[in-house]
């Protein structure tokens, strides 16, 4: 394509809008793609490894590897020195020249059964070690079980030792010691494992062809063992004091869009499709109960979790459903007693924010009928007939299954057919915004065979404390585990950060331009180009924002249709339709809150904009982890701090260094180390209050100039609000001196026209 004058910018570099809007009439060049052919951008698809983590597994000492070609294989294998001879065929025929081409099948066809019969064995611990090394794996068990019986049984000794801890003796370590060993499990190689060693039925692994999963990321390597046959995952490590012949309960804390989604589904895809394969031969029809629910903080997310759970349910008859009206999840009534829960119950803090994903909790999918529970029909829809569902695995946001569980008249349901209950972004299900609500659905799964699974980018250690007891209290509790990706809460390393100063409001805006309309050669070096986000602290402010920035799009390319802002102030229906658009490509920029920055998957996103600074370090690496999904490289993740900033730049700084250092060699540095030691510490009350309510400056109801979004300084927006109320002044005082001459007016006329009785 032939560039002119029209295309680049008074410096002499290329407007990416411009050249999109050339593109587009011609349809040769889709949305978001990148002009340079080789350029390396989430949104070209190109994903050559998923794994994030593969580190140089160190060579056993005496074992070298050689590169030997096999004939009729068509490339080369490798072969141990000390391979097993058996292996080897010395007596085979030898093959004719007319022979190759008809036996080149059956010779892959061999090695491909040879290479799945070699899969099938157990890995020793010392192999198993070495590959989970490899890629930053880390197996802890937080809770046994066992020794907590023996602390039961000898209460004296328990409370002495908990006073020694009190005291600051040395019973702590040892403490820590015995309840956080490191585990070596068998690490998932390849899918078929899933079926060869593991019993995962073959419908389930061809879906998971289908849908292009071909190399199982970290996660999945280390948690879809555990979960599906924990005793023979553990069958080469040491495990004296952990029993898991009932089960486990599981922690995973691993990066943004490393797979976790997938790994809580396939192993209840699998136990439902046994169940129902079971049940096939005592009843002419399958019968459906729920055995597994999903819950998740934000009505985007419980829906992506839903879609991606059928796909890999296709043709398995596994029913996978939101939360909506007519469900029918087989509870019991029982006579709500009042317990004084442990747990933080005010939400006030967390309501007063009024935006991202703390408002989220009502119901979700098709549900219309404001949250009331799903099996009465009332006055509106009892006219219409009521669709049954009886799902196997429900996703539900917490709100939605609470309003079913709970009723005015003192019964409260239960659920006692679920044996599988996951927590995703569990930090923030547990946090004190919905904490009360997901430990009532807790307590609501009744089944002594329940089982708990966490999962999240970012694992605070008081949620894994406040984990770690509500875990404990159940009757006889199996070992809680927990799986760490490489540096816990930290972004992926595969993505570049920056960090703008920008002093001013006024000064972000020109930065965003800036980035949509790239002049300099650092820009180039590290392009935004779309589609991608935008996060700001509240509603008012990204709706504001969408108003000064829709008309920055060439109207040829689509104008302000490419631009968009989803918040939870918006009706569901018109939130999944932005939601489509944006991941159709028709829109290019979504100005967002928090409410899109946890779970939710764009595999194509090519950067994040931070306008506002997120309000802690998880939130940033939440953003941060909407792009660079499954191993995708050129993400960029930009962050504005004006001066009000500087105070709280603390937390996202450090959380860049170290994904930085997680990232090696191939990283660059952001963050110096004298820019960590320049910035002030902030105190726990402060990161509170900013967790809670945001920048103060920034909020809508402050009344303050700060808040607005605009390309006007604050001087001359004054200079216009006071010339403005000048006007309005001068107005007013106008209409009270007319007012006042018609009333004087009037008064004189009543005067005259005083009644003086009847003439006649």
């Amino acid at each position: 394509m032939k560039d002119d004058a029209n295309t680049r910018t008074p410096h002499g570099k290329m407007d990416i809008l411009k050249i999109l809007t050339r593109g587009i009439p011609s349809g040769g060049r889709k949305p978001g793609q990148s002009t340079a052919p080789t350029a390396n951008l989430p949104s070209a698809g190109n994903v050559a490894h998923p794994q994030l983590f593969h580190d140089e597994i160190p060579s056993k000492k005496g074992k070298k590897r050689k590169r030997a070609k096999k004939e009729g294989a068509g490339g080369e294998v490798a072969v141990d020195e000390d391979s097993d001879v058996s292996d080897i065929d010395y007596f085979a025929t030898q093959r004719e020249d007319g022979d190759e081409d008809q036996s080149k099948a059956a010779v892959i066809e061999e090695q491909a059964s040879t290479t799945k019969k070699k899969r099938v064995k157990l890995m020793s611990e010392d192999d198993c070690r070495q590959i989970l090394k490899s890629h930053r794996l880390k197996f802890t068990v937080l809770a046994s079980r066992k020794e907590e019986a023996v602390e039961q049984e000898q209460p004296t000794k328990k409370r002495r030792k908990e006073k020694q801890d009190k005291d600051g003796k040395g019973e702590k370590k040892g403490k820590k010691d015995n309840h956080k060993k490191e585990l070596y499990p068998q690490p998932l190689n390849t899918f078929s494992e899933l079926q060869d060693l593991y019993g995962v039925p073959a419908k389930l692994v061809e879906n998971l062809a289908e849908q292009g999963f071909k190399l199982p990321t970290e996660v999945q390597m280390g948690s879809l063992p555990l979960l599906l046959k924990p005793k023979k995952a553990l069958t080469k490590t040491e495990t004296d004091d952990l029993d898991v012949s009932k089960d486990l309960d599981f922690v995973a804390v691993a990066p943004t869009g490393s797979g976790k989604t997938i790994t809580f589904l396939i192993p209840a895809i699998t136990n439902a499709m046994r169940r129902l394969e079971k049940r096939e031969g005592e009843a002419t029809e399958k019968e459906h109960i729920l055995e597994t629910i999903v819950v998740a903080p934000t009505r985007e997310l419980a829906n992506q979790i839903v879609n991606e759970g059928r796909k890999l349910a296709m043709g398995t008859g596994v029913r996978i459903y939101s939360m909506q009206r007519g469900i029918q999840l087989g509870t019991e009534d029982v006579v709500e007693h009042q317990e004084e829960d442990e747990v933080d119950s005010d939400h006030s803090e967390g309501e007063e924010a009024g935006e991202g994903i703390n408002d989220e909790s009502d119901s979700d999918g098709d549900s219309s009928d404001g949250g009331k529970t799903p099996t009465t029909t009332n006055k509106k829809t009892s006219s219409r007939p009521q669709r049954t569902v009886q799902p196997d695995i429900l996703v539900t946001t917490p709100k939605s299954l609470l309003n079913l569980l709970t009723s005015k008249s003192g019964i409260r349901r239960t659920l006692p057919t679920v044996t599988s209950l996951n927590l995703d972004e569990a930090d923030v299900l547990l946090d004190p915004l919905f904490r009360k609500q997901t430990l009532s659905i807790w307590k609501s799964c009744t089944s002594p065979s329940l089982r708990l699974t966490f999962w999240s980018a970012t694992m605070a250690s008081n949620i894994e404390s406040l984990v770690l007891k509500y875990t404990a209290k159940r009757s006889h509790p199996p070992p809680l585990l927990r799986l760490v990706v490489g540096l816990k809460d930290t972004a992926v390393p595969n993505i570049t950060h920056k960090l703008i100063y920008t002093a001013t409001e006024p000064g972000k805006l020109l930065a965003l331009r800036q980035l949509l309309h790239p002049t300099s050669t650092e820009a180039e070096a590290h392009p935004l180009r779309p589609p991608f986000l935008i996060f700001t602290q509240t509603i008012p402010r990204a709706t504001a924002l969408h108003n000064e920035l829709k008309y920055d799009i060439p109207a040829a390319a689509g104008g302000s249709s490419r631009i968009a802002v989803l918040h939870s102030s918006l009706s569901p229906r018109a939130r999944a339709q932005i939601m489509t658009r944006f991941r159709s490509g028709e829109v290019w920029i979504l100005i967002t809150t928090d409410v899109l920055a946890r779970g939710v998957d764009f595999a194509g996103v090519n950067g994040v904009v931070s306008y506002d600074v997120p309000s802690s370090a998880a939130s940033y690496v939440h953003r941060a982890g909407r792009t660079g999904r499954a191993g995708r490289e050129g993400g960029v993740a930009v962050t504005f701090y004006t001066k009000e900033d500087i105070p709280f730049v603390r937390s996202v700084a450090n959380v860049i260094a170290a994904s930085e250092k997680q990232a090696g060699d191939k990283g660059e540095k952001t963050v110096q180390k004298w820019l960590l030691d320049a910035l002030p510490k902030v105190t726990k009350e402060d990161k509170r209050k900013l967790k809670v309510r945001g920048v103060e400056a920034r909020r809508a109801d402050t009344g303050k100039a700060k808040s607005a979004i605009g390309s006007k300084s604050g001087w001359e927006r004054r200079r216009e609000n006071n010339r403005k109320g000048a006007i309005e002044a001068s107005k007013r005082r106008k209409r009270e001196e007319k007012e006042g001459g018609a009333k004087k007016d009037t008064d004189g006329a009543d005067n005259d026209d005083e009644f003086g009785g009847f003439d006649e």
